[in-house]
């Protein structure tokens, strides 16, 4: 019997993050730390690319990180896709404050123009989530976080309010259906997403209500990209500015920009298969470090290799490539 129930399970798991053709468009928010790393550019092109192909709704994109330079440069990726009118957020209380070495968000304001100048002028994170969630259909909501998890601590640690009179758990577990993060080395390592706020990234993978599928950092590692997008002359978009700017600066991308930030919001929209398989368990956070807890039933998977890395490389630099409607 506890075979057959196994079976079910793990069928009905496989079959719920399938790609499939006539699949209904997902409704996500991303979550980005977008500016310690230039991948955030690309996989928001991911996901505008998927939202024109009537995969996806976006929802919102909210900034993780408090550095000042993060929801313009939000705005104006969303602006130049056509969809400047998506709500965005920021952290208002503790939180991490990063910019990019390359400067690639000095190069995009300098160049673009945006209504919000700075990050801490753009609405607080959590309240834009509560917004968001208590309006959408029960169990419909993606929330994909490519950056810290300070928002999602946040949002946790949230009381009832004129918004909603659930709590922040009670709303996440009311609402949304699954949350994918870029986030951990699997099975156990130190990666950015996860140290950056260690006790929010703890609280956060302790406590989420739902299942959480992870992105670690040796599967988008071995994905790398950029430089078609560079070298295409028909592109002309912030996308192309920023990696044209930021790989020859940046050592070790002379191959490409390592893409974990796309996986995420790949898996979050397509599913997992055919791309990646799936290993079930439990991750557990100590002192920013991540370990795994190997367990058939667990709430939680990360992504293992399936299919071969240059493929999934052609579909998500082909994606970002996408030079939206005119």
């Amino acid at each position: 019997m506890y075979k057959f129930i196994l079976a079910l399970y793990l069928s009905t798991f496989s079959t719920l993050y399938a790609q499939t053709s006539n699949r209904q468009s997902v409704s996500i928010i991303l979550d980005t730390d977008i500016g310690p790393d230039y991948d955030d550019v690309g996989a928001m092109a991911v996901l505008h690319a998927l939202a024109d192909r009537g995969e996806v709704i976006p929802l919102a994109v909210i900034a993780s990180n408090k550095n000042e330079l993060v929801v313009p440069a939000i705005e104006i990726i969303n602006t130049y896709f056509g969809r400047p009118e998506l709500p965005a957020g920021a952290p208002k209380g503790d939180g991490a404050s990063y910019g990019a070495s390359q400067k690639w968000p000095e190069m995009l304001v300098a160049k673009y123009p945006q209504k919000i100048t700075k990050t801490s002028d753009a609405p607080n994170a959590v309240e834009v989530y509560r917004k968001i969630l208590s309006g959408q259909p029960d169990k419909s909501v993606t929330i994909v976080t490519i950056g810290f998890l300070t928002n999602l601590k946040d949002l946790l640690d949230s009381k009832p309010d004129k918004i909603s009179l659930l709590s922040g758990a009670e709303l996440v577990k009311k609402k949304v259906k699954h949350l994918v993060s870029m986030a951990g080395v699997f099975p156990q390592g130190r990666e950015y997403n996860v140290y950056a706020d260690s006790s929010a990234s703890e609280k956060v993978f302790t406590n989420w209500p739902t299942q959480i599928i992870f992105s670690g950092f040796e599967i988008g590692k071995q994905i790398k990209t950029g430089l078609k997008v560079i070298a295409n002359e028909n592109l002309h978009s912030p996308v192309k500015d920023v990696y044209a700017l930021s790989m020859p600066l940046s050592k070790g991308d002379v191959d490409g920009r390592m893409s974990w930030d796309q996986t995420a919001v790949l898996v979050a929209i397509r599913g997992v298969q055919p791309y990646f398989g799936l290993k079930r368990g439990k991750i557990i956070i100590e002192g920013g470090n991540n370990k795994w807890q190997d367990d058939p039933m667990g709430q939680h998977g990360y992504l293992t290799e399936a299919m071969p890395f240059t493929q999934i490389t052609e579909v998500i630099e082909g994606l970002m490539m996408w030079a939206g409607k005119k």
